[in-house]
């Protein structure tokens, strides 16, 4: 009996240690899961990348809209894709838990439908009358697929591991590939659009004076064999970027697993409504959001506005892709340096580092003569801020929704609310400032195809790439200063995070081993 006794308590011993060595295993991630992981967070940032910089100049010189309608076309499109972000966050926080997760059934469903309206973004249909249409109608559908590919994979950092520095470390392998698909994206759409350049109207004053954009277009030579050309290369542009996409889905799903074990077990999942009246009045979101939103709209509009401002103000039409390949490249390489700086000085003291040292550059690139030699060592200068832009926002998210949870431990469901939230913020401001710009372009008197641009154009495109984003840096920092999470605040929220999973397994383990005798 005794000895059937201890038979039975070395077998329970043994179930428990395995459980217990099980957990442990999952929170940690291997370079393998990292990279997988990572690679799922390029789709869009490349598609993301060719929509921001090529967008505005496509809908002006290859498709050949009034910068008011372009405007129109952009401003909606951001707006609508800010609208679908909390509500395909509620859809994803509401949805049941698969084989494969909570996560991935949304990213693998979405992604061939997104590529093929991706794809039509980027084809010019044969008619004139509702052209318009046809923009805004593939700009909104592909809006919506990216952004249930976007939120999911943005919350599922929450879901592949429980530790902070796992997450981390995950985070900077993301934010390198997500960079590094920046450049993939600035290489493949600048250099074969660049091999097919417009052609460019000389600007006479006395023929544009006191006539309208609309009345400018009857100047502008009906479409020929250039065309068509240049047509044709952004439609294969887009079908290289199409097949990107599908790729780095399947490396996604085939090396990253979710684990519900993530979630502290004993909580309840969080009602919509309640979620967001939660995380909107929670203090430490709010002003990282507020303290970023303005940031990040600094250097949505620099990368809205650069490639008119390189092409129109510095005449550089025919470098001004490999000037954009440049900040990209620059930005790449100098993630792992700002990984290591937050690592090594805190997270708070990097994005106000990281942000600052854009200021002078962006002070530069418009107040130094036109030279393209200066303008090549500007842009890798700005690239190194570009890469801390990136990288900030994502790393200190995961630390709100743990410092929310060791708040309100009883609630659950919410990090698809945080992120979506978040995206939501950043994307209808870019939408906003793009429309804003757009349309000044439009009052200044831009001209569709000029080789050259009205003097009130060049002023206008410098107040876009450099004044304006500089003062929003300065607004925004001026909120990041208020964020109350330090570092001794995360590392205390991480013990007691870890100490409520461990109570949490011991509790589950304790009612399988109980089962089990």
């Amino acid at each position: 009996m005794a000895k059937g006794e201890g038979a039975e308590q070395y077998s329970n011993a043994s179930l428990l240690n395995k459980s217990v060595s099980s957990d442990v295993i999952k929170t940690r991630l291997s370079i393998c899961n990292k990279i997988c992981y990572a690679i799922g967070g390029a789709p869009y940032q490349i598609t993301g990348c060719a929509l921001g910089f090529f967008l505005q100049l496509y809908l002006l010189d290859v498709a050949q809209l009034d910068p008011f309608y372009a405007s129109i076309i952009l401003f909606i499109g951001r707006a609508w894709d800010a609208v679908t972000d909390p509500t395909v966050g509620f859809l994803v926080s509401r949805s049941p838990w698969t084989r494969f997760g909570r996560m991935m059934p949304w990213i693998l469903l979405s992604t061939p439908f997104a590529v093929m309206s991706y794809f039509l973004i980027w084809y010019v249909p044969p008619f004139e009358h509702g052209k318009v249409i046809w923009y805004i109608l593939f700009y909104c559908v592909f809006q919506t697929l990216q952004t249930c590919f976007h939120v999911p994979y943005s919350a599922l950092t929450m879901f592949i591991t429980s530790e902070q520095k796992e997450r981390d470390s995950a985070t900077a392998y993301r934010m390198t590939v997500e960079v590094l698909g920046t450049v993939l994206s600035t290489a493949i759409q600048g250099q074969i659009v660049g091999n097919a350049h417009a052609p460019c109207l000389p600007f006479n004053s006395s023929i544009f004076s006191n006539s309208s954009n609309s009345s400018n277009s009857s100047i502008l030579p009906s479409h020929n064999n250039s065309d068509h050309s240049l047509q044709n290369a952004y439609m294969i542009a887009s079908a290289v970027i199409c097949s990107m996409y599908v790729l780095c889905a399947i490396v996604l799903f085939s090396g990253v697993r979710e684990h519900g074990e993530c979630r502290l077990r004993q909580s309840k999942p969080m009602p919509f409504l309640k979620g967001i009246k939660m995380v909107m009045g929670y203090g430490p979101y709010a002003k990282l959001v507020m303290g970023f939103l303005f940031t990040s709209l600094a250097f949505m509009l620099l990368e809205g506005n650069f490639a008119l401002f390189c092409s129109a103000t510095l005449g550089f039409r025919k470098d001004f892709h490999n000037i954009l390949l440049v900040i990209m490249l620059s930005a790449t390489l100098a993630i792992p340096f700002w990984q290591w700086f937050l690592t090594r000085f805190g997270k708070k003291t990097a994005a106000y580092v990281g942000s600052l040292s854009a200021v002078p550059f962006m002070i530069m690139v418009v107040c130094v003569p036109k030279n393209l030699i200066v303008t090549y060592i500007v842009s890798f200068a700005s690239g190194v801020a570009v890469a801390a832009a990136f990288l900030l926002p994502w790393s200190m998210l995961p630390d709100v929704v743990d410092d929310f949870q060791v708040q309100n431990p009883e609630s659950a469901g919410h990090e698809a609310i945080f992120y979506s939230f978040y995206v939501f913020f950043t994307k209808f401001a870019s939408g906003v400032s793009l429309g804003i710009s757009t349309l000044s372009l439009d009052f200044a008197g831009y001209i569709t195809r000029g080789c050259s641009q009205p003097k009130e154009v060049d002023l206008t495109l410098k107040l876009l790439v450099s004044a304006a984003p500089v003062i929003l840096i300065f607004i925004g920092l001026g909120i990041l200063y208020t964020y109350p999470i330090t570092e001794e605040r995360r590392q205390g929220n991480r013990k007691i995070l870890q100490e409520l999973r461990d109570e949490a397994d011991s509790a589950s383990d304790s009612s399988e081993v109980t089962e089990t005798i």
